[in-house]
């Protein structure tokens, strides 16, 4: 008898603890702290004007920064020139330096995010998968940056200052949801 009342204890006790529900984090080294400094930061880099020896110091660093992605010379006329209805002249004079260079213009994308991941609700909904509620917050800035013959030709940047969302998951079968989606698969075939 006093084992079940035991049990019945810890059960209820688990019951009421949202502090076991599991938590995470996505954070992408970087010497950022907030969207808004990544951004003040991105926006010191001139166009024409910014050598790439100033970019490490801003906290972009194309050869030792983690999460950086070398985008090759024909996807930097893709993004930058993707229509040819519009005449040369009339793009920005990086991007048609950087055209005139071909090859050796290179392009950059810094890409910066720090997210929080909090399960919310009751424990046990939540272990037996049931139910699932996760609360997303955090940021995310990538920065676009064309250079060629060390200077910076062209820096565009974009990112999300805040998110913050809330993702749901409810599975009727609880813990049996998964074999039921795979036992679903298998008929289909």
């Amino acid at each position: 008898m006093g084992s079940r009342l035991t049990l019945l204890l810890l059960v209820g006790a688990l019951g009421a603890c949202s502090s076991l529900l599991p938590r995470g984090s996505t954070d992408t080294p970087t010497g950022f702290a907030s969207f808004e400094e990544a951004q003040t930061a991105a926006g010191k880099i001139v166009a024409m004007e910014t050598p790439t020896s100033e970019l490490v110091k801003l906290g972009f660093d194309a050869d030792a920064g983690p999460n950086v992605t070398l985008i090759p010379y024909p996807d930097i006329v893709g993004r930058l020139a993707p229509n040819s209805a519009v005449p040369f002249d009339k793009l920005d004079a990086g991007i048609r330096q950087c055209i005139e260079a071909q090859t050796a213009c290179r392009g950059y994308v810094f890409h910066f995010e720090r997210q929080d991941r909090k399960r919310q609700g009751g424990f046990w909904l939540d272990f037996l998968n049931v139910r699932r509620i996760t609360k997303v917050t955090g940021w995310w800035f990538d920065a676009l940056i064309v250079v060629t013959d060390g200077k910076v030709l062209f820096r565009n940047f974009a990112g999300q200052a805040s998110t913050d969302k809330v993702e749901k998951q409810h599975n009727p079968l609880g813990p049996f949801q998964p074999a039921g989606e795979s036992a679903g698969s298998v008929l289909l075939r």
